[in-house]
């Protein structure tokens, strides 16, 4: 979102619940993974998703470090963070006084500021080697117990752990926008990555207000991506193809998916609408799928013409500055009201009767092995 104060004004039209705890302690130091709401964090990258994760972070508690080397956006980035907790004060999901909870926020372009965090969030553009460095850096200001995290969309975290000083902490932690008011989190372990971070990571989410995912394999897209990006193809294929316009094709995602997916994933929603009848569709609707391996020539030329989407009024629609300003701050509206829906319908997974990937134990067995080789 643009920095602009409108964004902390969007009227409630739902009852709220508190997103963020009142109490603070210390993150653990301790060997057992705990669910802590306070103590040192660090944030890399103060952009639209860093400052939504910086606002996050502060919420729960945390005393946050941010390392920002762009000019423009280290001086922007604090006005940013305090319109976005004025937002969640407004949206009666923080009580606590915006202005008294920014001065738990530091903002440098010297990495130094980092040494106390316990947790850092790399958020840097998705390019590997620039990742890679800034990860460098971060080890190199903060202790060797600092779990590193990378806000990835797609790189798998083993890359990361190349060349790293302590590739055992460091894990893809991936965030979805807006940050500080959706539910959404994937934490995905590379192959160096100790279990006992995985934890840990796990119960930070949990007290951010998150309801986390973890892979315990390491693929590049992690599970909403690649599921998303299948869809994104075949979407590019049906306007590409003139089988329908892209109006039409939001139309229908909009009011099919749209309609139950918040309630339910995709397994939950053929065990509500009856099994076998997908089973039947598959056989015959698989095969005449898209299965293209390039980038659809409909995205190239869009990228081409220089849309960035509603940040600069440039996208696969037509913006006035208005009515992209406009849609911005309707997202964002929808996001509080979409969160506040969900919380009537917690989340009730129960047992899977089936799926578990073979060689995965149960998180209370995993932590007893934990505990047993620590023991030994």
């Amino acid at each position: 979102m643009r920095s602009n104060r409108s964004l902390g004004k969007i009227k409630m039209t739902r009852e709220r619940k508190p997103i963020y705890p009142t109490k603070s302690v210390l993150l653990p130091r301790q060997k057992e993974p705990q669910a802590p709401d306070g103590g040192s964090a660090g944030v890399v990258g103060m952009g639209l998703m860093g400052s939504s994760i910086a606002t996050c972070l502060l919420a729960a508690g945390h005393t946050v470090a941010a390392v920002e080397t762009d000019p423009a956006k280290l001086r922007k980035s604090p006005r940013r963070v305090r319109l976005l907790l004025e937002g969640l004060t407004e949206e009666r999901l923080l009580s606590a006084n915006p202005k008294k909870i920014l001065r738990r926020l530091t903002v440098s372009a010297d990495y130094s500021v980092l040494r106390q965090a316990q947790i850092v969030m790399e958020c840097v553009t998705e390019d590997l080697n620039v990742k890679k460095m800034v990860i460098r850096s971060i080890e190199q200001a903060v202790s060797r117990g600092a779990i590193i995290g990378s806000n990835t969309s797609a790189i798998p975290p083993t890359l990361l752990q190349h060349d790293a000083l302590h590739p055992e902490r460091i894990l893809g932690i991936h965030w979805g926008e807006p940050a500080h008011i959706t539910r959404f989190m994937e934490i995905i372990c590379g192959e160096k990555t100790a279990t006992v971070h995985a934890e840990r990571a796990l119960a930070l989410a949990r007290r951010w207000g998150k309801e986390p995912s973890l892979l315990r394999k390491d693929v590049r897209g992690f599970i909403t991506n690649r599921v998303m990006y299948a869809m994104l193809r075949e979407a590019f294929h049906l306007v590409e193809s003139g089988v329908a316009s892209i109006a039409d094709v939001d139309r229908s995602l909009r009011n099919d998916l749209g309609y139950w997916i918040t309630f339910a994933g995709p397994f939950r929603f053929m065990d509500l609408t009856g099994i076998p009848a997908y089973c039947a569709v598959m056989r015959d609707l698989l095969p005449d799928l898209d299965c293209g391996k390039l980038v659809p020539e409909l995205m190239k030329k869009v990228v081409e013409a220089g849309a960035q989407g509603t940040a600069n009024a440039k996208g696969f629609y037509e913006y006035t500055p208005a009515q992209a300003k406009e849609w911005e701050e309707r997202f964002l509206k929808f996001s509080y009201d979409i969160r506040a829906l969900a919380q009537q319908y917690p989340e009730e997974n129960g047992n899977a009767s089936c799926g578990r990937v073979e060689g995965i134990p149960p998180k209370r067995e995993t932590r007893k092995r934990v505990l047993r080789r620590r023991r030994g």
